[in-house]
């Protein structure tokens, strides 16, 4: 509904844009070159919109405020509406349009969304509403959606997440509330994967310690600060957006790596024989396997007597291909694995399954690092070295993770170049 909203409100304005401007005569083109052009720009708006998170399913309670959202998706679209004409070679509606645009748009698709919450409301009801924590903590909260946010309904109260599947789908819940500052640990990534599945949202209520971390995405819910939770960090429309821009960079680099690629294979068959390339099980997104490709710069054999990691200098390492291991050069054949989709340009460094069990039961939190694909690159590489213990490197994981964006790829790819050059592995 959101998607068919803002289309008719965006090229409607487009449309009343030109006739307070012009009236019915308008100036310079055709009317057939208006009418594309507005449809061709409605359609920018509506991409740069999804890539930006407008469309993404928000949980029914406690919204983070649209403006700066919407503000920041219009700028992009009024800028890549003003490119057009580089590509197009013609404009897609008047200047000074693009303009008054960029206000009227903003203020029209925040009102969409004003509008959609407030039939969704009338049409399903009220948020149902199951409160899990301390009796104290309960009775507050409840008085205090009782004077501030009326439109939510408690429907059920329980003392911890023992039993919560059965209350929500008892109570047809729409909603959970965790009160206890630190009860993450307790829903993930159950009942908390089953229960968002089926559609229901799930919120934590944050204290001013946790304010203090400089929590950002923090949502009000009868006047009470809370976090949205889920079972990934990353939504869907942004996971789309990060494996774009993957395809764009190898695509557009594709002569480059190609060339890369064969001087490199060259280079080993030369020097060490066959085989050149080295083929590995590696555990990936969702915890999945995948066979990771890499030039050999080890002997022939050298795991013959099962997985062993490999140390600074490690005399299984062929002398002449050591360069290779230090420039990260031996990782180049991953461009196949991001170009069909088993790891990203940046990620967290994929691993094996028989060293991940004995990492993940010393280091709480590791395998969230499952949660996206593994990268070529990553922020743990960069900010670390290669023999950073593991439970410094999952911080850096982790954290690349909550903050992802295509600046921070961009930035971290940039400081792999340095890193390659500089040698500081």
């Amino acid at each position: 509904m959101l998607f068919v909203l803002d289309a008719v409100s965006l090229y409607a304005l487009m449309v009343l844009i030109n006739l307070v401007r012009f009236g019915t005569a308008w100036p310079t083109y055709p009317l057939s070159h208006y009418w594309i052009g507005f449809g061709i720009a409605t359609s920018i708006h509506l991409v740069v919109g999804y890539f930006t998170g407008l469309y993404e399913r928000e949980p029914r309670l406690g919204q983070r405020p649209w403006l700066p959202r919407v503000v920041l998706a219009t700028a992009i679209g009024i800028g890549v509406d003003g490119l057009a004409f580089v590509v197009l070679d013609r404009y897609l509606m008047p200047r000074i349009n693009l303009a008054v645009l960029f206000a009227t748009g903003s203020l029209a698709i925040v009102l969409n969304r004003h509008l959609s919450r407030r039939f969704g409301l009338r049409w399903q009801g009220p948020p149902r509403v199951v409160l899990v924590g301390s009796g104290d903590s309960v009775g507050t909260v409840v008085e205090q959606l009782g004077h501030s946010d009326r439109a939510a309904v408690v429907v059920a109260s329980l003392d911890s997440t023992v039993g919560l599947i059965d209350e929500v789908r008892r109570t047809q819940a729409t909603d959970v509330l965790l009160l206890d500052v630190g009860a993450f640990g307790k829903v993930f990534p159950e009942p908390l994967a089953t229960l968002e599945s089926e559609g229901v949202g799930f919120l934590q209520r944050v204290g001013p310690q946790e304010t203090l971390l400089g929590l950002q995405a923090v949502r009000n819910v009868g006047g009470m600060p809370f976090v949205r939770l889920r079972v990934h960090a990353l939504p869907s429309h942004k996971a789309k957006l990060k494996r774009g821009f993957d395809l764009a960079v190898v695509l557009a680099l594709a002569p480059l790596i190609m060339l890369s690629l064969a001087t490199a294979a060259g280079y080993v068959l030369v020097r060490s024989g066959r085989p050149v390339l080295y083929r590995q099980s590696r555990v990936g997104r969702s915890g999945r396997e995948f066979t990771l490709l890499k030039f050999r710069t080890m002997v022939v054999d050298a795991e013959k007597s099962g997985a062993v990691l490999a140390t600074t200098d490690d005399p299984r390492v062929v002398p002449a291909l050591k360069w290779m291991r230090s420039t990260r050069a031996d990782e180049l054949p991953q461009l196949w694995n991001v170009l069909i989709g088993d790891m990203s340009l940046v990620g967290p460094r994929p691993e094996r399954a028989e060293l991940i069990r004995p990492i993940a039961e010393s280091v709480p939190g590791y395998e969230r690092r499952h949660e996206m694909r593994p990268g070529l690159t990553g922020l743990a590489q960069v900010e670390g070295r290669y023999h950073t213990d593991a439970a410094f490197k999952v911080g850096h994981d982790l954290q690349y993770l909550v903050n992802w964006s295509l600046a921070l790829d961009v930035q971290i790819l940039l400081r792999t170049i340095w890193v390659v050059l500089t040698r500081r592995v």
